[in-house]
């Protein structure tokens, strides 16, 4: 018997693989779709909200325009933001602004906050948001060109420069918070509304 009971895949508004993995982990079948946002455009339209509430509102904006054509069926958008003190990040843009990021990091706590958003027939239905801590240790410059060699293009597809299950680990001496929230989405909240709405074996 499967543990998940809607005959249709859930929609998930993200082509990242990390949230297509750890989905299909807890045994979800899933339809990925890519979500067509000028994130960018909503990211300036969050203006001065706290990087929590930006990163809530770009998961939902996914969830609620993909929903649109996905008539009765629940669609996921998640987003993740990292700040460091008021200063909010995004995907370096290419390989010299992953090294500045590591710089700006080096021997610094910043904070990733990871948001997920359900949406019904275009309505959204629920979200959640939360925060993990992460420390990274002293990185020389030679340490962090040797980190961008090898990581390569990994550096540039998610926020921050670093992938923490892999290469991105040896850029931290401590993390607080939970696994899949630092991958990019609070699964826990979201299991959680799936069982309560029907979705889900409980």
């Amino acid at each position: 018997m499967s543990l998940w009971l809607d005959p249709q895949p859930l929609v998930l508004a993200s082509r990242s693989a990390a949230r297509r993995a750890m989905l299909t982990a807890a045994g979800i079948p899933i339809e990925s779709v890519a979500a067509d946002i000028d994130e960018r455009a909503v990211e300036e339209r969050a203006g001065t909200l706290a990087p929590a509430e930006a990163a809530t509102l770009l998961a939902r904006e996914k969830a609620r325009i993909i929903g649109g054509n996905y008539i009765g069926r629940f669609v996921v958008g998640a987003d993740q933001t990292l700040a460091l003190g008021n200063c909010r990040f995004s995907k370096p843009k290419d390989r010299g602004a992953a090294r500045e990021q590591l710089r700006a990091f080096a021997g610094r706590t910043h904070e990733l906050h990871s948001a997920v958003a359900v949406s019904s027939d275009g309505r959204v239905v629920f979200s959640h948001v939360d925060t993990a801590r992460l420390t990274m240790r002293s990185l020389s410059d030679r340490f962090i060109d040797a980190y961008l060699d090898a990581a390569g293009n990994d550096v540039l597809s998610t926020v921050g420069g670093y992938q923490l299950e892999k290469l991105g680990i040896q850029l931290f001496e401590k993390i607080e918070g939970d696994h899949f929230t630092i991958l990019g989405m609070p699964l826990f909240a979201l299991l959680a509304f799936l069982r309560r709405e029907g979705r889900l074996a409980s």
